[in-house]
């Protein structure tokens, strides 16, 4: 990621990777930036050791930690929620 990362295309590499480290296909209808990646609502079956995975996944492409998991809970709230996490924190 750099600076030149506009907003859409960060969104879409993050979708890619979550679905990648999940290893999931997209639900039907394709996964939207707003939309829940855990619990009741959303429609990716993810737990526990899907989070893990992504923040290991985030660290590896990006450079960025998630040591705190109340921090990563809120990271992983949906894909947007995560550019903005990981824009804040571009270098």
């Amino acid at each position: 990621m750099n600076e030149r990362t506009s907003l859409p295309e960060l969104i879409a590499a993050l979708t890619a990777l979550v679905l990648d480290a999940v290893e999931q296909p997209a639900p039907d209808g394709g996964l939207s930036p707003d939309e829940p990646l855990f619990g009741p609502d959303a429609r990716l079956d993810l737990d526990s050791l899907d989070a893990l995975q992504l923040s290991m996944a985030i660290q590896q492409q990006y450079g960025v930690r998630m040591p705190d998991s109340k921090e990563t809970r809120r990271a992983l709230t949906s894909i947007a929620h995560l550019a903005a996490y990981l824009g804040a924190r571009r270098s």
